[in-house]
């Protein structure tokens, strides 16, 4: 019952905030989701409950969806716990909330100087890669170059240029941004349990 409440209580405070982050008044909104002023008020606190059929016009005038004004506020949708992956010298993290098709996956990647970085290692993909050294030296194979990138520099470069990422003198870890075709190619997909 609690938790029904808690809810309620957060889906007036979004209509309400919608509302005036809009600029409008009661008389604005009930007139665009086709309620009285007075009926909107009092959803708004909490005098009259809510219905189906109420909000969904509300969350139509509001410009938002239905799924939108009703989400829980619990942890999950924002705090992710990333799994470790390995593969030899590696370990990776995914840092976003799922793979991507057309989008991006953050990842942060641990790599050790045992990660193979010889002429068969290197990979070539549409698109460009993107990362940050949070730790350590990273030697970055590109093509015929080796160019180190130390801590708190950042890299950016075609993925058509034959290319891996390497860790110099020791353990280097890295936050890198991939596109779906640079998180095929680069993270590994087994997880630690």
């Amino acid at each position: 019952m609690t938790q029904e409440f808690d809810l309620d209580s957060v889906i007036r405070q979004r209509i309400r905030s919608l509302r005036l982050a809009r600029g409008w008044s009661l008389d604005a909104l009930a007139a665009r989701c086709r309620l009285s002023p007075s009926n909107l008020s009092r959803i708004e606190t909490g005098r009259r409950r809510i219905a189906l059929d109420q909000l969904v016009p509300i969350a139509r005038a509001l410009d938002t969806t239905l799924d939108q004004l009703v989400e829980s506020e619990d942890d999950e949708d924002v705090v992710i716990r990333p799994q470790a992956c390995r593969a030899p010298g590696m370990t990776s993290w995914l840092l976003s909330r799922e793979r991507s098709l057309h989008g991006v996956t953050v990842a942060k990647l641990r790599i050790t100087p045992d990660h193979p970085t010889d002429a068969a290692n290197l990979k070539v993909h549409p698109g460009r890669d993107w990362f940050t050294v949070l730790s350590g030296t990273a030697r970055l194979h590109l093509g015929e170059r080796v160019i180190l990138v130390r801590t708190g520099d950042a890299a950016e470069f075609s993925t058509m240029t034959p290319h891996v990422i390497g860790a110099h003198e020791g353990p280097v870890e890295i936050l890198t941004i991939l596109d779906h075709n640079g998180e095929r190619t680069h993270l590994p997909t087994t997880t630690d349990s």
